[in-house]
């Protein structure tokens, strides 16, 4: 039962770790087209 458990629990905590990394991932795009856009108005 104990080995159910573990294995539950790590399975949950890896979901979560790939699902974080591409929210940050997505995040991080977003964030670099903003500053595209700031550094052309920049530019003008």
């Amino acid at each position: 039962m104990k080995r159910l458990v573990a294995l539950t629990m790590l399975s949950l905590f890896s979901i979560a770790m790939l699902s974080a990394c591409n929210t940050v991932a997505g995040a991080g795009k977003d964030v670099q087209k903003a500053g595209e856009k700031v550094e052309d108005a920049a530019k003008r």
